[in-house]
């Protein structure tokens, strides 16, 4: 899944791609790199990010879906938690719905996902972007996030989405520390036994850079590293920016797994 933010202030990319013609022109790019999904979002969640509307928020994604709907020939995924921003991306053309609430903090966006039969991806947040990085603690992590994710997949059952079409994502960065990060990393095989896909999305986040002393601009390494790790304990999917230099590890990654 390569990300494609079409905001001024995400973590390591802003304001890059909001132009249209250069969100356009990355898509592309990444869909010749080897992507299977592009994933577009329109409001940052790095920690401490301000909320934007639902009609800024389209005001920068629908122009984009719409382009890449006609000019892309991959799936496109709608990274938001807005219900009104979910139904207006899938009425022109988007597949998924990638909400990194899990279908908490709209309760209209589940039955938004159902009535256009799209995939799902469900991620674990403590809090909100706003205060998620404020000490974030668990008394057990593990039990507590697969507990979360249940519940989740439970409130998209209920709503119409069919089990095939969600996907689990436990949230690197969302409310954790880095120690936290990679105990999930680490653990990932125990959200595989709750019967769904697991999606994880480690590319360039500050767990990277507070071990490698690194900005975000130059986590590639050490993201090439978590993304290997997290393929070798069983993720389905991982959302990165870097997609040509991620879809030549996961290759030897799926060698080795095959061999």
């Amino acid at each position: 899944m390569g990300v494609l933010n079409v905001t001024p202030d995400s973590f390591s990319d802003g304001g890059k791609f909001f132009k249209r013609s250069d969100a356009l022109a990355q898509a592309v790019r990444m869909a010749e790199d080897g992507a299977d999904i592009v994933d577009v979002g329109g409001e940052s969640t790095k920690p401490g990010a301000a909320a934007v509307t639902a009609r800024e928020e389209m005001r920068r994604v629908i122009p984009v879906i719409k382009m890449l709907v006609k000019n892309v020939k991959l799936p496109v995924s709608i990274d938001t938690y807005k219900a009104e921003v979910a139904e207006a991306a899938l009425s022109e053309g988007a597949s998924v719905v990638n909400d990194i609430s899990g279908f908490r903090f709209d309760g209209k966006i589940a039955k938004v996902t159902a009535k256009y039969k799209a995939g799902a991806v469900l991620m674990h947040i403590l809090g909100t972007p706003r205060d998620m990085q404020s000490n974030p603690a668990y008394r057990n992590i593990v039990k507590e996030i697969t507990a979360y994710l249940k519940e989740s997949a439970g409130i998209a059952l209920s709503a119409g989405v069919k089990k095939e079409c969600i996907m689990l994502d436990p949230g690197i960065g969302f409310g954790k520390t880095t120690e936290h990060n990679l105990l999930l990393i680490k653990k990932l095989g125990e959200f595989r036994k709750l019967g769904y896909p697991v999606l994880m999305g480690p590319s360039r986040k500050s767990f990277i850079g507070k071990i490698l002393n690194l900005p975000a601009g130059k986590r590639l390494e050490g993201t090439l590293a978590a993304v290997s790790a997290c393929v070798l304990n069983g993720a389905s999917v991982v959302r990165v920016h870097d997609v040509k230099e991620t879809v030549r590890a996961v290759r030897i990654i799926d060698a080795i797994n095959k061999s």
